[in-house]
């Protein structure tokens, strides 16, 4: 599978394609990275040096690659954190132009926006913009809870309020839906949940809930579902095999005391490509 993933770039740390480059590629599939930022770092920080890029320039990066006669190669394109409208405008382009040469090809947009905790952090043009334009023109989408809310104009709280928003988001666009962080009032304490809703019906996994906030694990999260759902057609094991590989990455980084999550250290957790949770069919 060749993936184009159009995200941020960061020099230290892991977010953006600087998390998602590395786990695709050990899972055996070809990346063509396509940088928006390339930063010293992420901005949880507080501080970072580093440039933001220039729509033009992205889009030329992307023209480079079609003039290379390859984009009917391009199985999927990938998007995250999207810093302006006109990085939005470009990937919508790169979307067009890629299933224009390989109908076959799929999107995934991870719609960033905040979360229930932070709220929106990202420009205020960039929720109507992914509501709006990016997600009908995708066919998956890996929002949180808080992010499916949004893209939907609701509240999800219980599992069945949250299956009822994942439909609303696919009537949007995509057939398929991942919400990332699923917390139900009825679910056990110190546990989270993500859901997978496609047209063949919807899957929870329950996981335990470590103690860690590390940038770039939905990032991480996106690119293995993305990569399992594509080349197997199975929601159910994507789901397991996604959910355990990120729990193993974030263990790992918990046990080296580190605040950047552990990519390299973690890998054969993604590379096993196997489900050490129960995966219920809940619809």
């Amino acid at each position: 599978m060749k993936v184009l993933s159009i995200q941020s770039s960061v020099a230290y740390g892991h977010v953006g394609n600087s998390t998602a480059v590395f786990p695709l590629q050990r899972l055996g599939h070809e990346v063509w990275p396509v940088f928006t930022v390339h930063f010293s770092n992420h901005t949880g920080y507080g501080a970072w040096r580093g440039p933001m890029l220039a729509a033009d320039d992205v889009r030329d990066v992307i023209t480079g690659i079609e003039e290379r006669g390859v984009l009917d190669q391009v199985d999927v394109v990938l998007s995250g954190y999207q810093g302006g409208e006109e990085i939005g405008d470009v990937i919508l382009d790169a979307v067009a132009r890629v299933k224009q040469a390989n109908p076959a090809a799929t999107y995934t947009c991870d719609p960033v926006m905040g979360n229930a905790k932070s709220g929106c952090f990202v420009n205020p043009a960039i929720p109507p913009l992914l509501r709006d334009r990016v997600v009908p023109a995708a066919d998956l989408i890996t929002p949180n809870q808080f992010e499916l809310g949004f893209l939907t104009d609701t509240t999800p709280a219980t599992l069945e309020e949250t299956l009822a928003s994942a439909d609303l988001a696919r009537a949007m666009g995509p057939s398929s839906v991942l919400v990332t962080s699923v917390e139900q009032p009825s679910a056990p304490e110190e546990t989270i949940e993500m859901l997978a809703v496609t047209d063949d019906g919807a899957w929870l996994v329950r996981t335990p809930r470590l103690p860690i906030k590390a940038n770039g694990s939905g990032d991480l999260t996106a690119a293995l579902f993305t990569a399992h759902l594509r080349t197997t057609n199975d929601p159910a094991f994507a789901l397991g095999a996604t959910a355990t590989a990120v729990l193993g990455v974030l263990q790992t980084t918990i046990d080296s005391g580190e605040r950047e999550l552990q990519i390299v250290a973690g890998q054969d957790a993604v590379a096993r490509a196997t489900s050490d949770f129960e995966v219920r069919q809940v619809r």
